[in-house]
C-alpha cells in the first residue's frame, strides 16, 4: 500500500483542491496497489475536518502546532497500516496526476521533487526575480520540500523518521536518510504547484521564506 500524508492547520480554503489532485494521482491507471490518503489536522479550528470527511479522506488530530510532529504522526499511522511507500505533500499544494507513479518509477529509497509557485500576484517583482535567481529546478538539484517528498517506509524508519520540529523537519529527515546510506533521487521531472501566500501556517516555512526575499 502507498500512504500519502498531508498535514493541515486551518486549511479549509485550499484543502479541497489539494485532496482532489491527490485523489487523481491515486487513481492513475499505472498504479497497481491501493493508496491511502491521511490528513493530519494540526490544531485546526476551521472546516478542514469537514472537508476531508466530505471527500471520504481519513484524518488524525494533533494539537502541537508542529509540522514535524504532524508528519511523523501520519507516517507512523500509515506504516502501521501496511504502507511500503510514503508520499508527503502540503494542504496548499497541487500534485500532478503522475505524482505517485513518477516517485515509484525512480526505484529509490527517497525522491526529492521540486515545486513551482501558483501565482506571484501578491508579491513584488523583486521577490519573484530573487526567488527564480536562487531556485534551480533541474535534475540533480538539492532542494528539499515537505510538499514534494517520497520515501520508502523501511528507509524512513532506518533514518529515524521526522523529528518533532516546527520547521525544517523535511531537511533534517533527508540529511538523516543520507547519513543512513539511502539512495536519493533529486528530480525536477515531478514538480508540484504550491501557494505563494503571505500568511504562514508554519514559522520559517515557504511563506516566510518568500517574505524574506523582499528585503534580501
Amino acid at each position: 500500500m502507498i500512504g500519502v500524508v498531508i498535514p493541515a492547520h486551518n486549511e479549509e480554503a485550499l484543502l479541497r483542491h489539494c485532496l482532489e489532485s491527490v485523489l487523481t494521482a491515486a487513481a492513475h491507471p499505472l498504479l497497481d496497489e491501493p493508496v491511502e490518503i491521511l490528513v493530519v489536522l494540526d490544531s485546526c479550528s476551521d472546516g478542514s475536518a469537514r472537508i476531508a470527511e466530505q471527500m471520504g479522506i481519513k484524518t488524525l488530530t494533533t494539537r502541537g502546532r508542529n509540522v514535524g510532529e504532524a508528519r511523523w504522526t501520519g507516517a507512523e499511522s500509515l506504516i502501521g497500516a501496511g504502507a511500503r511507500w510514503l508520499a508527503f505533500t502540503d494542504a496548499d499544494t497541487l500534485v500532478s496526476p503522475q505524482w505517485l507513479v513518477r516517485q515509484l518509477d525512480c526505484r529509490a529509497d527517497a525522491v526529492c521533487g521540486t515545486v513551482s509557485v501558483d501565482s506571484w500576484d501578491t508579491h513584488s517583482p523583486r521577490v519573484q526575480a530573487r526567488y527564480e535567481s536562487l531556485y534551480q529546478p533541474v535534475e540533480g538539484h538539492r532542494h528539499i520540500h515537505g510538499a514534494n517528498l517520497g520515501v520508502c517506509s523501511i528507509a524512513y524508519q532506518r533514518a529515524g523518521g521526522f523529528k518533532h520540529l516546527q520547521a525544517h523537519e523535511d531537511v533534517h529527515l533527508v540529511r538523516d536518510l543520507e547519513r543512513a546510506g539511502a539512495r536519493i533521487v533529486w528530480t525536477a521531472s515531478n514538480s508540484v504547484v504550491t501557494s505563494a501566500r503571505k500568511e504562514s501556517r508554519c514559522r520559517q516555512g515557504f511563506a516566510d521564506y518568500l517574505l524574506s526575499l523582499e528585503t534580501a
